[in-house]
């Protein structure tokens, strides 16, 4: 198995995934950080957000990242060897009201990555722009929807159901 120091981040959230995994421990990565996989890391981001879908208690977490080699530091988790932190926000998996309808999985050297797929990235990312007014949100949007193939109906399909149609032109022009 491949060392901590050189994973990248897409190896290690397999990597923590499967571990929690196998003490029935569900995580998906979301964030900032399905934004740096699906942008080849053109956008860099330094935590991962892996949302406890199992709503399993902080406690177990824990245990399993403390047998990594984490530890907790506020509600982070850090480890010596990585300068990446892992923080697990509660479920459930949503983007503005709605759950997220698909995750993808890719199967990687050091476990199976669980990633929201990209148009639910590209949603999650617009939540920032259209409830925050977050530019940074919408640049990320704009990112995973020129890397990847996302659903534009479905993402216009979504921003009228949260009454963001305004918000949803301004992200269709930029692009």
């Amino acid at each position: 198995m491949k060392k901590i120091k050189n994973m990248s981040q897409a190896e290690l959230a397999a990597y923590v995934q499967d571990s929690l995994q196998a003490e029935g421990i569900q995580v998906v990565l979301s964030g900032g950080s399905a934004v740096s996989f699906y942008s080849s890391n053109k956008y860099v981001s330094k935590d991962l957000d892996l949302i406890n879908t199992s709503f399993s208690r902080r406690r177990k977490i824990k245990t399993v990242m403390e047998g990594l080699g984490f530890h907790e530091q506020g509600r982070y988790f850090i480890h010596s060897e990585t300068t990446f932190f892992i923080e697990f926000p509660d479920g459930p998996l949503s983007v503005g009201e709605e759950p997220v309808k698909e995750i993808s999985e890719f199967e990687l050297s050091t476990g199976t990555l669980r990633v929201l797929s990209p148009t639910d990235c590209v949603k999650d990312r617009l939540c920032a722009f259209y409830f925050w007014n977050d530019l940074q949100g919408l640049e990320q949007a704009i990112l995973v929807t020129k890397s990847q193939q996302v659903d534009l109906k479905e993402i216009k399909r979504w921003s009228k159901v949260e009454g963001k149609e305004k918000e949803f032109k301004a992200f269709t022009d930029k692009l």
